[in-house]
């Protein structure tokens, strides 16, 4: 069984934490924009357009809430990869000065 070092485990984490944070912001673009149909036939000057339609017949809006909180997800699991990486760095240094 291989143990992986802590430098690796963190940069890992910051990997993970990395494609979270994409994925989160693409879901929040998607669900705040509007389809091109829609941005195409919005109503004219000086008209309110009252109409309720599905922006997205075939797809599944990603929910916003849901979106935010993966976010907020992502970015503490960065920091806690990067004190990861500051602990490993930190003991990688003392062992150096014990032996030297």
């Amino acid at each position: 069984m291989e143990i992986p070092s802590a430098f690796n485990s963190g940069l890992q984490g910051l990997q993970n934490a990395q494609a979270k944070a994409d994925q989160a912001a693409s879901d929040i673009v998607a669900s705040t924009t509007l389809p091109a149909e829609q941005q195409t036939s919005s109503a004219t000057i000086g008209e309110v357009n009252t109409e309720v339609t599905n922006p997205n017949n075939n797809q599944e809006i990603p929910d916003l809430n849901q979106a935010i909180v993966n976010l907020k997800v992502a970015e503490f699991q960065a920091k806690a990869s990067v004190e990861v990486i500051k602990s490993a760095d930190d003991s990688l240094g003392t062992l150096l000065d014990v032996t030297a």
